[in-house]
């Protein structure tokens, strides 16, 4: 008659079984999941535009290339572990062994080889793919006709929106922009406030937009369809909702959306886009039907704003010896209110010292000295001692240092 079982071993016995069920249930969890991601649109590796198609190839061409050595690296460890483990006495054991011509000469010769190829592609690539370079084709065998003007594209990241301006049409918009497939476009871009990046992953690589400067992005799309450009950059509270529509339409539907904006949107001369320059987010698309003589120029000059000088204007002034006794005047005009604090436009999270208010928390950055600020203890500068502030702090010494005699030029 056998004996019953021990409790505890037939505990043990359930135990393989449990854990098979357990492995197989992770393991349809993980299929599940991987399902999900299925939907996710790899548009960076399935561009439609000529020039990101580029940049694609450049990736797998590097990514395979640094494989031939990552891949055998990796083989080789494993192959090397299983065959010179302990257990194996077949394996052959030479503690002399300390040098191998062949063995170098292969170690060098590939990583080198490889270096060479990475290198020369980054060279010839990093001229084709130039930004500021011309189009010289449409597509692999297509060059770009000699009689076809491209179109430009006249771009100011705002906060927290997409301004585009037409300069050969004459329109604008806000958050949205259309151009014909297959037509080559400039891009000439800036920022009315900070850095920010344009990036359409499915036209070209991202470009800075700085204010005071202009960058420049020569593209084609080649397929239609309606795809997505967003901000590469952090650019404040908004930054999460600062994208655009890229329309790719037929010619006939880019005539059509010409029309529509000159005939809906309203005049953008400087008052307009002076208002439209706050800070605003999610800020639905919109239309000017026409727009102001060098507005576009005026944003890069930062002298929008009436009074202001623009900055070619002032490096002028330097080239020529400088303004003497109106350089006072100068540096008062050359004064841009990039955040809005002068006309209460200040946009949220500005925190001190840029907003001109007291610290909202008494807790002070890593590496800054204590200062006197209302609330504060601690603080060693004397009272009255620095420029105030509006509620009555004190500023950083180095922020409202003013000049005691004019600049000798």
């Amino acid at each position: 008659m056998q004996k019953p079982m021990h409790p505890i071993h037939q505990k043990a016995r359930r135990c393989p079984d449990g854990s098979l069920r357990g492995s197989s249930l992770r393991t349809l969890v993980l299929v599940a999941g991987s399902g999900l991601l299925a939907g996710c649109g790899m548009v960076v590796m399935d561009p439609s535009g000529d020039v990101a198609v580029q940049q694609r190839n450049l990736i797998i061409a590097s990514t395979a290339l640094m494989l031939l050595v990552i891949l055998p690296v990796i083989a080789l460890t494993f192959i090397f572990a299983w065959r010179y483990r302990a257990s194996n006495t077949d394996a052959t054991y030479d503690p002399e062994f300390h040098h191998s011509t062949q063995l170098e000469v292969v170690i060098w010769t590939v990583p080198l080889l490889i270096i060479i190829a990475l290198g020369a592609m980054t060279w010839v690539s990093t001229h084709t793919l130039d930004p500021y370079r011309p189009l010289s084709r449409l597509a692999p065998n297509k060059p770009v006709p000699a009689d076809v003007k491209p179109l430009t594209v006249e771009v100011v990241a705002l906060d927290w929106k997409w301004l585009f301006i037409y300069p050969d049409f004459g329109i604008a918009s806000v958050n949205e922009m259309a151009t014909p497939a297959n037509m080559p476009i400039v891009f000439k871009i800036t920022s009315s406030s900070v850095w920010n990046t344009f990036y359409v992953p499915a036209l070209a690589g991202m470009i800075y937009a700085m204010p005071g400067m202009e960058t420049k992005l020569h593209a084609v799309m080649n397929k239609e369809g309606d795809f997505t450009g967003i901000s590469g950059m952090y650019s404040g509270a908004g930054f999460s909702r600062m994208n655009f529509g890229f329309r790719s339409l037929t010619q006939a539907g880019f005539d059509e959306w010409i029309a529509k904006a000159k005939s809906t949107g309203a005049p953008l001369d400087r008052n307009a886009y002076l208002q439209l320059e706050k800070p605003s987010e999610a800020e639905p698309v919109r239309y000017f039907g026409s727009v102001e003589g060098g507005l576009f120029n005026a944003v890069v000059g930062l002298c929008v704003a009436p009074g202001q000088m623009c900055v070619h204007e002032m490096h002028h002034i330097d080239r020529t010896g400088g303004g003497a006794e109106a350089s006072e005047e100068n540096r008062q005009r050359l004064e841009y209110d990039s955040r809005r604090l002068e006309g209460g436009d200040e946009p949220s999270g500005a925190t001190f010292p840029a907003s001109g208010r007291p610290p909202r928390s008494l807790e002070e950055p890593e590496g800054v000295m204590p200062r006197d600020q209302p609330g504060e203890e601690g603080g060693n500068t004397p009272q009255g001692s620095g420029p105030a502030r509006p509620e009555g702090g004190l500023a950083p010494t180095q922020l409202n240092n003013q000049p005691t005699e004019p600049h000798p030029h």
